[in-house]
């Protein structure tokens, strides 16, 4: 209560009581000069009780206050800026009561005229600083401030400290420091602790964040600090100095500043492909996977082809909010219908597909963290082989335009249970893409997408954060690299150049090595690299083997036969498949291999049915 009244007082308000508390001042200043200076046989000062130096006092005062500006000053500038004004005021009271002498009346004499304006002095600068602790004790009484605790007793910690003190959001704590010279003194009104003791600090102060007000420190340091401080369970930031933001020096702390372009080795390529508008507008789309990095995507693009209907399916409830909030946000002129499910259920699919007289599916769903799909292989070919099997299945009775795949290049000679679960994805489309007579089949195969869950680079991110090291997993290792915003813009241009069991692959440039992207991510974030030529770098770069079932080369292309397509940069690759009767049996295997929770049995259907895997599932198993 007391802090909302505090907080809500307009500017007309804080100046009155200001003004009021100043006039109240002076006169109390009168007063007291006369009681305490001795005076005649009746012990009473004569000009108490002529008017004439409380009106001539007070008017002044309220002139030059107004005049000064001490009626406007935050009380929290006041102890820099305010008390020399006051003092000058204090002079001009006394002045005042010399020159009210030579009016008809009572008189001062010149020792209660220096009294009077020491009075003043002291008065006035005692009643404002006391309000400013008022004030402070009221922010600190508000309940739900978050507390900090400020590493670093320096010149940008003591700042920080100032400017937060009567923030209505932050409270500052204590401080902590490596000093020694500096513990157990009190700076800024702030207690300054050994860092020996920071567990005990937030646990007994129930501090919510930690600042490291320390930019004088290096980066790598400051990042060894915060990886240590986090394991207490706190919010850790960075902060510059003052000076350096004020100088609008480099003091991004975020880890990553590499050009994603010097990466990839190529210039963007969105900025060769041409617009797609025409082929989705007006009309119902299917994105599975919605909530994914590339499903997401999909969903942002095509909101600005202007389609009729944007269909909107994931297994994630928290995924499927936030895209479908942020479709929402764009204010589009389309409806949006978020679909919670499994694309496993084949009732739901068949009822989404249905209802909403779907034109176009684009299929994103896909469990494909390699690691992950290898140690659950059984729910890597329910999701990646049945799944798509059921949505494609679905898509062909329902009369769909256009259905296209998202795939991988680790589907191409696949050494991986989840390459090869892409593998057979593929095989199920090209097969229906030969006895479809309506839906037009097709898939985009495509490398690492910068940025997607589970990537390389936000991987490095957090490492880099930590303070390192960043674990590569061979030295020789490589891999095909592109954008969110390019791999998306590929499959709508793609699809619209489908004529029916396409394998559409990107001309991406020539392969990027992984332990490249390390030291430029290093040095990109201001860091050294940390080796044998350098044992006094920053970070260091760890390698850590290839994983099972990874590659140490990526492919896009399973055979060397290829067509053009309306666009240079977007391939149609020419590869065989299974037949009808040897997909049934693939998928029947596949099928019991899962519904009896099988692991050997489904990595014997993968050896039989996906073509070059038994190499790589061999060292995989074996």
């Amino acid at each position: 209560m007391l802090y909302d009244w505090a907080v809500n007082l307009r500017q007309s308000q804080k100046r009155a009581i200001l003004l009021t508390l100043d006039g109240l001042i002076v006169l109390a200043s009168l007063a007291l000069s006369g009681l305490l200076v001795p005076h005649g046989p009746n012990g009473t000062a004569a000009y108490l009780i002529d008017p004439k130096f409380g009106i001539l006092c007070v008017a002044t005062v309220l002139g030059l206050t107004a005049y000064l500006g001490l009626d406007r000053i935050k009380l929290l500038a006041y102890e820099a800026n305010g008390i020399a004004d006051t003092a000058l005021l204090a002079v001009a009271v006394g002045a005042t009561c010399s020159l009210a002498n030579l009016l008809p009346g009572a008189e001062m004499a010149l020792i209660e005229v220096v009294v009077v304006a020491l009075f003043f002095l002291v008065l006035s600068v005692t009643a404002r600083l006391t309000l400013l602790r008022v004030v402070k004790w009221i922010y600190i009484k508000r309940g739900n401030r978050k507390r900090i605790l400020i590493y670093g007793a320096g010149q940008t910690g003591r700042q920080l400290a100032a400017a937060l003190s009567t923030d209505d959001a932050v409270l500052p704590v204590a401080f902590v420091d490596d000093n020694p010279r500096l513990q157990s003194l009190t700076i800024a009104g702030l207690r300054v602790h050994s860092p020996v003791h920071i567990k005990e600090l937030v646990q007994r102060n129930d501090i919510d964040r930690i600042i490291l007000a320390m930019p004088s420190a290096g980066r790598a340091v400051q990042a060894k600090i915060s990886r240590r401080l986090r394991d207490i369970g706190c919010e850790v930031q960075s902060l510059p100095s003052f000076a350096e933001m004020v100088a609008d020096r480099n003091y991004d702390r975020k880890p990553m500043n590499v050009d994603i372009q010097a990466v990839l080795g190529r210039n963007r390529l969105e900025e060769e492909l041409p617009g797609v508008s025409d082929t989705y507008a007006g009309k119902s789309i299917l994105v599975t996977g919605a909530g994914g990095s590339i499903g997401s995507e999909l969903c942002r693009q095509l909101a600005e082809c202007h389609p009729g209907k944007l269909v909107i399916l994931d297994h994630s409830e928290l995924a499927l909010y936030n895209i479908e909030r942020e479709l929402r946000e764009m204010g589009g002129d389309f409806a949006v219908v978020p679909v919670l499910g499994s694309i496993c259920e084949k009732s739901l699919i068949t009822s989404v597909l249905q209802d909403n007289r779907t034109d176009v599916v684009i299929h994103a769903a896909a469990y494909k963290h390699l690691p992950m799909v290898q140690t659950n292989a059984i729910e890597g070919l329910r999701n990646n082989v049945l799944g798509t099997k059921i949505v494609a299945d679905a898509s062909g009775e329902a009369g769909v335009e256009r259905f296209i795949l998202i795939s991988s290049d680790k589907a191409v000679r696949p050494s991986s249970i989840m390459g090869s679960t892409k593998r057979l994805a593929e095989q199920i489309v090209q097969d229906l893409a030969t006895r479809s007579k309506f839906t037009r089949f097709s898939m985009v195969r495509f490398g690492n997408v910068i940025g997607s869950s589970g990537s390389v680079i936000p991987l490095f991110e957090e490492q880099i954060s930590r303070g390192g090291p960043l674990t590569v997993t061979d030295p020789n290792v490589t891999r095909y690299f592109m954008t969110v915003s390019e791999a998306v813009r590929l499959v709508l241009l793609a699809d619209s150049f489908a004529r029916g069991g396409d394998v559409f692959v990107l001309d991406m440039g020539e392969p990027v090595p992984i332990y490249q992207v390390a030291r430029q991510m290093i040095e990109g974030a201001g860091y050294t690299v940390k080796d044998d030529t350098n044992p006094r770098g920053d970070i260091a770069i760890a390698f850590t083997g290839l994983r099972p079932g990874e590659k140490l080369h990526e492919e896009l292309l399973i055979g060397s036969d290829m067509l053009t397509t309306p666009h240079p940069k977007i391939l149609r690759a020419q590869e065989d498949h299974l037949s009808e009767i040897e997909m049934a049996a693939a998928l029947s295997e596949i099928r019991r291999a899962v519904d009896g929770r099988d692991r050997t049995a489904a990595e014997a259907a993968l050896i039989k049915w996906v073509e070059e895997y038994e190499e790589g599932a061999e060292s995989v198993v074996g």
